[in-house]
């Protein structure tokens, strides 16, 4: 195999690792400012 095309494969790995990662950081920022806001409003 040559190997450019597993650096390729390899890129594609880390740009989707990279991107699921991120998706992570956002749906806890989100979840933590709702919950913010909830304890804020006086449900908590």
């Amino acid at each position: 195999m040559p190997l450019h095309d597993e650096h390729r494969r390899r890129r594609g790995r880390n740009i989707a690792l990279g991107v699921v990662l991120g998706a992570l950081v956002v749906l806890f920022y989100l979840i933590t400012m709702v919950k913010m806001a909830g304890r804020a409003g006086g449900a908590g």
